[in-house]
């Protein structure tokens, strides 16, 4: 019975295993995912509450709000925007820490991949081991690094490189480093797992050939570890959109990002409908980037393999 259950003896007992396997991964995912998010776009459809929360009326204020400033007199709507500038903001901050991350990552995988195998688990170990920590942590100790009275400007001015500290904190680019710091693994694991399964014979190949090496890095390694670099900007790009703890302490609070502003509205401006329309628009615009960028994958030569 055992073997016709998990060998070749019965035609439907595997896939209905399989199903019975994914069950407790697909009821996660609706209690803890779907349903929250259908809280939320059920929230950005009503009333914001006088002292938070919602009244259950049916309102599109909270998507006209992401566009339009409503006059107090006369009711009339004023094109603002701000809040176009702060997502504008975290799409430039996100794409410029995950290129970051690439620039970086990819040649930390290839090094880390071309090691022995004892190396490799000494190298992802240092890569890995910082990230053990809380990010909290992780980001208060930046800041400590590089404020005004950090070890940074510290031996800048004790080498006589700098004649008064560097501004660093509170910026833009501390922000910036702040998520290129935070999501680096993100991006050097995903392409190590790619370059690890590389068959480098194909190198020595291209190099019989008489290619060089730039041609051999763009028509032979990258579109093989392609997908890994894929996979790696995007678990670097989402997360830093949305990213919260990085703006709010390296940023001094001062250069709002998208995961700070839907935190405000729940805090201290007790619009949750508002709070819950601006996460959704979030949601949408990267569904439909990604969206976009499969098909695109799908019509590239090879891309339906």
């Amino acid at each position: 019975m055992a073997g016709s259950a998990f060998g070749n003896g019965s035609a439907l007992a595997p896939p209905r295993l399989r199903r019975l396997l994914l069950l407790p991964a697909l009821l996660t995912i609706l209690l803890f995912l779907v349903v929250p998010l259908g809280f939320v776009l059920v929230y950005s459809f009503l009333t914001p509450g006088t002292y938070g929360g919602v009244v259950w009326e049916f309102s599109t204020d909270a998507y006209l709000q992401f566009l339009f400033e409503r006059d107090l007199f006369d009711e009339s709507l004023t094109f603002n925007p701000a809040y176009l500038q702060i997502y504008a903001r975290s799409f430039l901050q996100a794409a410029v820490a995950t290129v970051s991350s690439l620039i970086v990552g990819l040649p930390t995988a290839y090094f880390i991949a071309t090691r022995s195998p004892a190396q490799r688990q000494a190298w992802l170990l240092l890569v890995t081991v910082p990230y053990w920590v809380n990010l909290l942590i992780r980001t208060v100790s930046m800041l400590f690094l590089i404020r005004d009275e950090g070890p940074i400007n510290a031996a800048l001015l004790a080498l006589g490189l700098v004649d008064r500290p560097l501004r660093i904190a509170y910026t833009n680019f501390a922000i910036g480093l702040g998520l290129f710091y935070s999501y680096l693994p993100f991006m050097v694991l995903p392409i190590y797992a790619a370059i690890e399964r590389f068959d480098f014979r194909l190198v020595d190949a291209a190099y019989d050939l008489y290619a060089d090496r730039w041609t051999i890095l763009r028509k032979v390694v990258l579109p093989v570890v392609r997908p890994g670099i894929v996979a790696g900007c995007l678990l670097v790009f989402i997360p830093g959109i949305g990213a919260f703890i990085a703006p709010d302490l390296l940023g001094g609070g001062k250069n709002l990002m998208v995961g700070n502003l839907i935190a405000l509205q729940f805090q201290s401006s007790r619009n949750w409908p508002f709070g819950s329309a601006a996460a959704i628009i979030l949601l949408s615009i990267v569904l439909l980037a990604l969206m976009a960028f499969v098909r695109q994958q799908r019509k590239a030569p090879g891309g339906g393999r």
